[in-house]
């Protein structure tokens, strides 16, 4: 039987302390999501004054970026090479999602939505280096 590494709540947690660290430094108005190596929310917050359909896009940007184990950022550059994709439910090919990778292995993601494309993965970015 094969070993992996999983995230842990208390992970989720500091991802999203950082994250949301680095969005106030530059009071940026968004939602944060984290999830684990498939897709599935461990912590989501809208920060106050982000769009109600933030979350939504941030749930979708780190489902992406787990889904495909690189930033959601290149998910649109996949779809253009393999269009069949969008049939799959990968999640939202925008900007903003990270992948959280331990010994090689895809363990999660992290996104934010709310503010400009490279403001998210900058956010996202954040969380991720909380893991160090």
């Amino acid at each position: 039987m094969r070993h992996r590494p999983t995230l842990t709540a208390d992970d989720a947690r500091r991802m999203m302390a950082a994250a949301k660290a680095e969005a106030a430094k530059h009071d940026w108005k968004v939602a944060i999501a984290v999830v684990d190596e498939a897709g599935a929310l461990l912590l989501l917050e809208r920060l106050d004054g982000a769009h109600g359909l933030t979350a939504e896009l941030a749930h979708g940007k780190a489902k992406a970026a787990a889904a495909l184990r690189r930033p959601s950022a290149m998910a649109a550059e996949l779809l253009k090479q393999a269009p069949g994709l969008a049939l799959a439910s990968i999640g939202l090919p925008l900007p903003g999602g990270v992948p959280v990778m331990c010994e090689g292995e895809c363990v999660g993601a992290v996104a934010a939505s709310g503010a400009a494309a490279h403001e998210d993965e900058q956010v996202a970015s954040a969380g991720v280096a909380a893991l160090g």
